[in-house]
């Protein structure tokens, strides 16, 4: 179970301690940081339509964290509180899944998928890069399969070797 508190509100620049931010330097910050919400304009929420400059429909973690309290602490549906947010249900649910997982981490986006060559390890790109450049790629494609027990394309050892 998710445990999702409201964590307080906006101090604007009159109040002891506030600082503002525009809205502008926020957007760049976002779109440097590729944390720009895909669709802000699909965002519908009552928070981020109230005018109050702490909530940015373009942010997208803080659209993704006041998704799940509308869901989890004001006890709004999936479906409408997903929409409000322009997320689909199953997007919410990837959401919480990965907050409920990494914390206030899991709101950031993670490449989803392979994280990278799952058969070039050190020792193979070691080996390919060693051989002599006589050795026609077939014939150290065989040798690669047979030592390694992995099977690489020809274009991976041609790409190898030309590092």
């Amino acid at each position: 179970m998710i445990d999702i508190r409201w964590v307080g509100s906006y101090r604007d620049s009159n109040e002891p301690g506030g600082a503002t931010v525009s809205q502008q330097s926020r957007r760049v910050a976002l779109e440097a940081s590729g944390l720009t919400h895909p669709h802000p304009e699909a965002v519908s929420a009552e928070l981020f339509l109230s005018g109050e400059p702490f909530f940015f429909a373009l942010d997208k973690v803080q659209v993704k964290y006041e998704m799940l309290r509308a869901h989890y602490v004001e006890g709004d549906a999936v479906v409408h509180t997903a929409a409000m947010h322009g997320y689909s249900r199953g997007g919410f649910y990837v959401v919480a899944q990965d907050f409920e997982r990494l914390g206030m981490a899991g709101l950031l986006d993670e490449r989803r998928g392979r994280k990278g060559p799952v058969k070039l390890t050190d020792e193979v790109v070691t080996f390919v890069r060693a051989a002599p450049r006589s050795t026609p790629t077939p014939s150290l494609v065989d040798t690669v399969s047979t030592r390694f027990g992995i099977s690489l394309h020809r274009r991976t050892v041609e790409r190898i070797r030309r590092r």
